[in-house]
């Protein structure tokens, strides 16, 4: 396969009614164009070009410098945006693949099979076509009538009366390399004053070049996403996608169409997910997990045998066996070490929970660090910031932390110390030592071992 691409990615969008590009509306977790030039960069093309106008900065940044760019300025037609890719593109292979950066849908096989079919049949032109439910909005391809050779396509606001058989172009092309160019300057402006690219079809009959076509097996590869309908149209069988392969692969999912995975999330075998569970970002989950139901976890890191109940759990670590929930959060560098347990309506930020530890119900640990097998009372709170600025609580291992604690920051609760319900602990309490009242004090330990005298 000798194989240059263009990808067209200028476009205002102006159906889809929004101030970023369109091509980078978020499908799945990512920019949808990124689906595309994902599938073209698995072709091995000796050179793409991504075509940017509208949003050109945006667009950039988006997908990275590392991709070939020409600016569209003009912005008038599809046939003047290949246009722009002349210079990088021209005589580098033997073929060229059009396509367009809102079709987010489009397959790897899908494309290699039309490039392949193309250089097989020494073709020209080579169009991928496709048959809708309806014809309105969409290029018709005309036949011959004897011999159903393709002889152009006619834009829906043109008359037509050849052979139309329900066949519509889906605007992705090959093009022999050499006769490509040369032929752009030639295209004429059709009835809307555009020259389109899909003016080169007719073009090629008429200089008697062969013109081939290939039906697509599903037509939603080749959905286009100009508006929000079909944008919600590409998400939901792109989910549809994505629960199909981890379903595959030993995940169990117990209602895939009210549960949301992203692209860029991996998931372990014998994890459960239940629905209205949403993994999103680059989060990885462990195996033997149990998700939801109506879960959010983002960007976060979940070893195995975690559980996770009506929480949200963004830019954390969870490892081995620590659960959260139900109505849990675990904020952005929130870490539950081995086995830890966060309860209901509890929250954790920029904390570490050590292993074993059990955080009650109805408690806040912010930029906490907590000890081994601690235990955290319900309603416990770190008063972590004083206004300006935000202090640290450590926790011993093995300290008890009675309910309704307060413990204002910076403080140091030693190993196996034991706080009253209700203190507020404005001091470091010793190692082994019992504290309570408000402020907390210091109370020495009775002796258990001796009774205590007449």
């Amino acid at each position: 396969m000798n194989l240059a691409v263009v990808v067209l990615a200028a476009g205002h969008g102006t159906r889809i009614k929004s101030g970023m590009p369109e091509v980078l509306h978020p499908l799945a977790g990512r920019p949808m164009v990124q689906f595309v030039l994902e599938a073209v960069l698995a072709l091995q093309p000796v050179q793409t070009a991504v075509v940017v106008g509208h949003g050109a900065d945006s667009v950039r940044t988006a997908l990275g410098e590392h991709l070939t760019y020409v600016y569209h300025q003009e912005q008038r037609d599809t046939g003047h945006a290949v246009q722009q890719a002349d210079e990088v593109l021209a005589g580098r292979a033997k073929t060229v693949l059009v396509l367009y950066g809102d079709t987010p849908l489009i397959r790897e096989a899908t494309l290699r099979t039309m490039v392949d079919y193309h250089e097989t049949e020494g073709a020209t032109v080579t169009l991928l076509t496709f048959r809708p439910e309806g014809l309105a909005g969409h290029g018709r391809i005309v036949r011959e009538r004897s011999t159903g050779q393709v002889q152009a396509i006619v834009e829906d606001i043109e008359p037509s009366p050849e052979r139309t058989l329900g066949e519509v172009s889906s605007g992705i092309l090959c093009f022999r390399d050499d006769w490509l160019w040369p032929n752009l300057d030639r295209l004429d402006p059709g009835s809307n004053g555009a020259a389109q690219l899909t003016g080169l079809v007719a073009l090629a009959c008429e200089q008697k070049e062969l013109v081939t076509a290939l039906a697509v097996a599903d037509p939603l590869e080749v959905l286009g996403v100009d508006q929000r309908s079909t944008l919600a149209q590409a998400e939901a069988e792109m989910r549809r996608r994505i629960n199909t392969r981890w379903m595959q692969d030993g995940v169990t999912i117990i209602h895939p169409e009210m549960t949301y995975i992203e692209v860029d999330v991996e998931i372990g075998i014998d994890t459960v997910v239940w629905p209205n569970t949403y993994l999103q970002g680059q989060t990885r989950i462990g195996r033997n997990c149990t998700l939801g139901p109506g879960s959010i976890i983002r960007d976060s890191r979940i070893g195995n045998g975690c559980r996770i109940e009506l929480s949200v759990v963004e830019q954390a670590v969870m490892e081995d066996e620590s659960n959260v929930g139900p109505f849990g959060h675990l904020r952005k560098g929130a870490h539950l070490g081995p086995g830890a347990h966060m309860g209901n309506f509890g929250e954790v930020k920029n904390s570490y929970l050590g292993p074993g530890v059990k955080m009650g119900h109805f408690s806040y640990l912010g930029d906490a660090t907590v000890g081994a097998e601690a235990n955290i009372g319900a309603g416990t709170v770190t008063c972590n910031y004083d206004g300006e600025n935000k202090h640290p609580t450590v926790i011993g291992e093995e300290a008890f932390v009675g309910s309704g604690s307060m413990l204002v920051a910076p403080v140091t609760i030693g190993r196996g110390a034991k706080l009253g319900a209700g203190s507020v602990v404005t001091h470091d309490v010793p190692p082994d030592s019992v504290a309570y009242g408000v402020p907390a004090r210091t109370k020495p330990q009775p002796d258990l071992e001796e009774p205590e005298g007449d």
